[in-house]
């Protein structure tokens, strides 16, 4: 650190002999007794020598303050860059203490997202958090059967993560099916799940060592195991066609959503969805819900409904303003769906197709209906 400068460096230069009063060349004579003869020489000469002295002590003096003031000062500079010092390492123990703070705030506003309610019912993973992340461990797709998909356009409304729609695709061979949400985060979700199910599905069909094994097995084992394989490459050629077979679009099925090219479908099926429509927008809503349902299924065409007990809608209908308003409005109750499909909208039959797991495995607790047109 460079030395501080004096504050009186100039004060020096003011005290030159050349600016004292008594000029220098009276001083040197004086010292050597050549000063020229006044009046009174011994009253001049002690005259000199005593304001001589005097400057000299005045000189003396001055330099001394001056001494004084530098060390008080070099000690100031050295107290300020230390109570700097010390004041930057608060400032930046501060500025830490922020950050953590500010990455405490944004871990906590994190958590405070995850428990945000969902109003529509458009749980991140919904399907997953009831039955894990396996598409064949629903037990739901054990109690359908294949004929009521393979070859046929389905629909699945509130698809969540698609889930369900995959696994359908998957296990029943459908020519297409269509997957309809309002959140468009699910259906990114349900996008994102289908590029990996098919990335994982090509991996394994790609396999030589199983396609020899496979092989081999069907020649060694005679005509029930050939056509057993010929199913699982069947199922395999359907794996890799995928994105082909599965769609997903954001749409509130109620109020706006439309099918591409105004297209039928033989086969639809809202699970855990029709009491959030029931919330949002009560009775009329739900009645929209199913003459919609009617209207977009082709003759002899199967509507698959999963309704919610009254009183999953108690436990939900504080999640808005308006489900709030709507719970105390409804009137038809889960118990009067079979009769409305039937009687009004104009299903002609209906099969409860519950799961044997029903009320055993949690999150399997309502029953599934099965209508046909």
């Amino acid at each position: 650190m460079p030395a501080a400068r004096p504050r009186h460096s100039g004060l020096i230069n003011r005290l030159s002999p050349a600016s004292i009063a008594v000029p220098s060349r009276y001083l040197a004579l004086s010292v050597s007794g050549q000063l020229p003869s006044p009046a009174c020489p011994s009253r001049s000469l002690a005259l000199l020598r005593r304001r001589a002295a005097s400057i000299a002590t005045f000189k003396a003096s001055i330099r001394q303050q001056m001494e004084v003031e530098s060390k008080s000062n070099h000690k100031s500079e050295h107290t300020k860059t230390g109570c700097n010092m010390k004041r930057n390492n608060e400032e930046k123990k501060t500025e830490l203490a922020g950050q953590s703070a500010t990455c405490s705030g944004q871990q906590h506003s994190k958590k405070r997202n995850r428990k945000e309610v969902a109003i529509f019912g458009n749980y991140r993973n919904y399907y997953g958090y009831r039955v894990g992340h396996d598409l064949d461990e629903d037990p739901r797709l054990k109690m359908m059967k294949r004929e009521w998909f393979e070859g046929k356009d389905c629909l699945d409304i509130g698809c969540n993560s698609g889930l369900i729609t995959i696994a359908v695709a998957k296990k029943f061979g459908c020519r297409s099916i269509l997957g309809v949400d309002i959140d468009g985060a699910r259906v990114e979700d349900a996008n994102w799940t289908l590029r990996k199910v098919v990335r994982a599905s090509t991996h394994k069909g790609n396999s030589k060592s199983e396609r020899s094994a496979d092989a081999e097995l069907a020649s060694s084992l005679g005509n029930n195991t050939t056509e057993s394989l010929t199913d699982e490459k069947r199922d395999d050629s359907l794996k890799t066609d995928l994105l082909k077979i599965v769609s997903f679009q954001k749409g509130n099925f109620v109020q706006s959503w439309r099918p591409p090219e105004n297209k039928c479908f033989h086969a639809t099926f809202c699970l855990s969805v029709a009491k959030w429509i029931h919330l949002n927008w009560g009775d009329e809503g739900l009645i929209t819900l199913f003459w919609r349902v009617w209207k977009l299924l082709l003759p002899g065409g199967i509507f698959i409904l999963e309704p919610q007990p009254w009183s999953s809608y108690y436990n939900n209908r504080l999640v808005s303003e308006t489900a709030a308003t709507n719970y105390k409005n409804i009137q038809f109750s889960p118990e009067d769906f079979q009769d409305i499909l039937l009687d009004k909208i104009g299903f002609r039959r209906v099969e409860n197709i519950t799961p044997r797991e029903f009320g055993n495995k949690q999150g399997f607790d309502r029953p599934i209906l099965a209508f046909w047109k």
